[in-house]
């Protein structure tokens, strides 16, 4: 298994195991965790800013994180990213907060962003920037 592969497998068993309902941010033609989730049942969507159609089934739609389509968001537990650049981690982090999602990243090498948020070990290092805030039950 390639180096890369491992990477998504962790990151798609581990999501699997914790969350029913996520969002992949900047998939592109990298859709290994997503079709880990899908397998797993796990209610997921895959965006990118780029049109890309369908990758191996897997429709990945057309949204930029800086001006995001709150539709695509609504409802999602988790949000995340591999290997985002730099750039998209505050629109990031305040689109997972806009929508009451986790945000988890896996960052290129050693990479962080800010304080590198909550670290969590499942055979590769992920980075948890936001938690979900339980419901208010009025």
């Amino acid at each position: 298994m390639s180096r890369d592969k491992h990477i998504e497998r962790c990151i798609g068993e581990y999501i699997a195991r914790h969350y029913r309902k996520v969002v992949e941010i900047g998939a592109g033609r990298n859709t290994v965790a997503a079709r880990i989730l899908m397998d797993a049942g796990v209610d997921i969507r895959c965006t990118d800013i780029r049109p890309c159609g369908q990758n191996a089934g897997i429709p990945i739609l057309q949204d930029d994180i800086c001006t995001p389509d709150l539709a695509i968001y609504e409802h999602a537990e988790l949000l995340f990213a591999i290997r985002p650049g730099e750039e998209m981690m505050a629109p990031l982090i305040a689109l997972a907060c806009r929508v009451n999602a986790d945000l988890i990243i896996y960052h290129l090498g050693f990479e962080m962003y800010g304080d590198g948020g909550e670290i969590i070990d499942c055979g590769v290092i992920l980075h948890r920037y936001c938690h979900q805030k339980p419901s208010s039950v009025a």
